[in-house]
């Protein structure tokens, strides 16, 4: 059944308008869907903007993280190879003062590397610090995925209020433009929810 048909089934259903009402209503019901067209398109925008701070901030969580796990990985070298130093210097305490010195040297310079690496607020790239870019990464990640849902929806519901409405003109109905618009309604509040974030939805 083609749209014409639906609409003068549904026109056929109820009360008849005189033409020049019928006229105005469809101007303005025209105008109405230009609207939600519009808010469809911010929506769009906003969906698109959350799902690729999405994956931005997984990314830049990802890297940071195994960056910080390259920088693991050599604090234990250092600390490996200073505690193996320890041990030789225990192990020989006949050992010459100079040769001891050395060992104390090396010792120290191992150690002192392998604190840089678990904290460095100079560079900013030590293990703490770096575990905190990436918690901040994860937030906005999780932050954008909880606002996608959200824009996805409104994108549907004003596809169908659009569908609905453009029936209501052909068909001049009051009572489709009505629910038409109470879906633009629930479409336009979960898009601000989407850009403010104001409830967040039970989705899981």
């Amino acid at each position: 059944m083609e749209a014409t048909e639906i609409a003068e089934t549904i026109h056929g259903g109820h009360e008849t308008h005189s033409a020049e009402g019928d006229a105005t209503f469809r101007k303005y019901a025209a105008m109405y869907l230009g609207v939600v067209a519009m808010l469809l398109a911010i929506a769009s925008l906003g969906g698109a903007n959350a799902t690729k701070m999405m994956l931005n901030a997984n990314i830049q969580a990802s890297d940071i993280y195994g960056y910080y796990q390259s920088k693991y990985i050599r604090q234990t070298v250092y600390r490996t190879t200073a505690e193996e130093l320890e041990a030789q210097l225990l192990a020989q305490p006949d050992m010459p003062a100079a040769a001891k010195a050395k060992f104390g040297e090396a010792i120290a310079r191992y150690r002192s590397r392998a604190e840089r690496y678990e904290s460095d607020a100079s560079t900013g790239e030590g293990k703490k610090e770096l575990l905190a870019k990436a918690k901040e990464w994860e937030a906005k990640r999780d932050h954008a995925a909880e606002r996608d849902p959200n824009f996805d929806f409104a994108e549907a519901l004003f596809q169908i209020a659009i569908v609905i409405g453009s029936v209501s003109i052909v068909a001049a109905s009051r009572s489709l433009i009505k629910l038409s618009g109470a879906l633009a309604i629930a479409g336009s509040l979960l898009m601000i929810n989407g850009y403010f974030l104001i409830i967040h939805l039970p989705l899981e």
